[in-house]
């Protein structure tokens, strides 16, 4: 099996960092997590004024997004439109909100950022642009 590259820490501070610093400008709170290719936690952050149950939800955004090699809210959108609970694919931590996308670095998936604290698709929007950076 070939050696997988992942997003590492300095990589994912950094990312976290870009993402703070939008934040702080736009005078928001949000939580962001920052996961490796399997789902775990490589770097998190919680800024002033998030909301305390999106601290879970923006680390199970990104897990979504990095197990199931798409973002968060096409799985939701597959479980809504079929009538097909997120529990019925055997994963707990999933979620189908939108927020989560994976990180790819040329055609791998190198981890996936899950953001979670303002509207949904002010989520999405700030995690796609934090993803869109990433190379």
């Amino acid at each position: 099996m070939p050696n997988r590259r992942e997003i590492g820490y300095a990589e994912a501070r950094e990312l976290v960092g870009a993402v703070a610093d939008r934040l702080e400008a736009e005078g928001l709170g949000a939580a962001v997590a920052v996961v490796d290719a399997h789902g775990e936690l490589v770097a998190f952050l919680r800024t002033d004024g998030c909301p305390f149950p999106s601290i879970k939800i923006a680390t199970q955004k990104a897990y979504t997004a990095a197990r199931d090699r798409q973002e968060s809210r096409a799985l939701g959108d597959l479980a809504r439109s079929e009538d097909f609970p997120l529990t019925n694919f055997g994963e707990l931590g999933y979620v189908g909100w939108g927020g989560g996308v994976p990180l790819v670095i040329g055609d791998e998936i190198v981890g996936a950022i899950g953001i979670s604290g303002l509207p949904e698709s002010e989520d999405m929007k700030l995690a796609r642009w934090a993803a869109s950076t990433v190379s």
